[in-house]
């Protein structure tokens, strides 16, 4: 993974990583995750799960979802074909970024990454048809610890790269608002 690019948001904790493609007539490679080398960049979360979505539409929002503890995640997110414009909520009480959202293009393209640490509510939008996003978690996947946050919140004010009325599934239409919701996350400074 030589020749890593990371670049830190304006908000602490989340890291925009770009790893190395190596091509040729055949495609490339890339190196996507080393433990060692993550970890020599701060990001040392164990991940326990892989998931793998597909969403057709262009305009498919999903999110803004979070687990809570004890089975909160930290999640390291790509996008394998397609592309999407990933965001992440700081949702951590007490923090001088609370509520402040951060976005990035992950492409198959670019390579991007996106680690998103404990604390933060995560959420996406489809740029093409047809994307796929890859992701890794820090913990198992807990239905009863499930949580989410409205898309359109007007006080988080995601600036969305819509075009047209989002494709979204029903529970993310109707999810609280962030003036509603008692985080159960503590900013540790």
């Amino acid at each position: 993974m030589s020749n890593i690019d990371i670049s830190h948001a304006t908000i602490a904790g989340l890291v925009q990583i770009r790893p190395s493609k190596f091509g040729d007539h055949r495609g490339f490679f890339a190196e996507t995750y080393s433990r060692r080398v993550f970890a020599g960049l701060g990001v040392d979360a164990e991940f326990v799960q892989d998931n793998h979505s597909l969403s057709a539409a262009v305009g498919t929002v999903r999110g803004i979802h979070f687990q809570s503890p004890p089975h909160a995640q930290a999640k390291l997110v790509r996008c394998g074909r397609g592309a999407i414009f990933d965001v992440a909520v700081d949702i951590r009480r007490g923090s001088p970024t609370y509520g402040r959202w951060a976005g990035f293009t992950l492409s198959a393209e670019n390579g991007a990454q996106l680690y998103i640490p404990v604390g933060f509510a995560h959420g996406f939008v489809t740029l093409e048809p047809d994307s796929e996003i890859i992701y890794k978690c820090s913990d198992y996947y807990a239905p009863e610890t499930e949580g989410a946050l409205r898309w359109d919140d007007p006080d988080i004010g995601i600036n969305w790269p819509l075009t047209s009325a989002p494709v979204l599934s029903g529970k993310d239409a109707t999810a609280p608002l962030l003036a509603d919701f008692n985080s159960p996350f503590t900013f540790e400074g």
